[in-house]
């Protein structure tokens, strides 16, 4: 049987996201694994806005220059300073696929414009 969460529950592990997410996190692209980061996104702050136990990221589109090549397959929210994980495992994918996060392209090459339009997750 599944673990269940309340609503307020969700709502609350949610908003506590965008607060360790604090002033200067980011939002970063990588390969399978997080192997290689292609790309990160300074988020805003406050990240984003949680509702009914979903996160909408704010701000986007957002637009980086690429660091490395590859195929984008997974993201993570991260502090930019210390490197801490917030969150890992989000999917990624371009519109219409479903994913966490949204990109304009997954095969990225390194120097290219990756653009993020949207992020938004929803608690299991």
């Amino acid at each position: 049987m599944p673990i269940i969460y309340t609503a307020a529950v969700k709502q609350a592990r949610m908003t506590a996201v965008v607060t360790a997410t604090g002033a200067t996190g980011v939002l970063e692209i990588g390969t399978a694994g997080m192997a290689a980061i292609l790309a990160t996104i300074a988020l805003n702050n406050p990240a984003g806005a949680a509702v009914d136990g979903t996160l909408t990221l704010s701000g986007f589109p957002k637009n980086d220059t690429a660091d490395a090549t590859g195929t984008a397959a997974e993201a993570r929210i991260r502090t930019a300073t210390g490197g801490t994980d917030i969150i890992t495992g989000l999917t990624v994918g371009e519109t219409a696929s479903g994913a966490d996060v949204i990109l304009d392209n997954t095969d990225i090459n390194a120097g290219q414009t990756v653009t993020i339009t949207s992020a938004v997750f929803t608690h299991a």
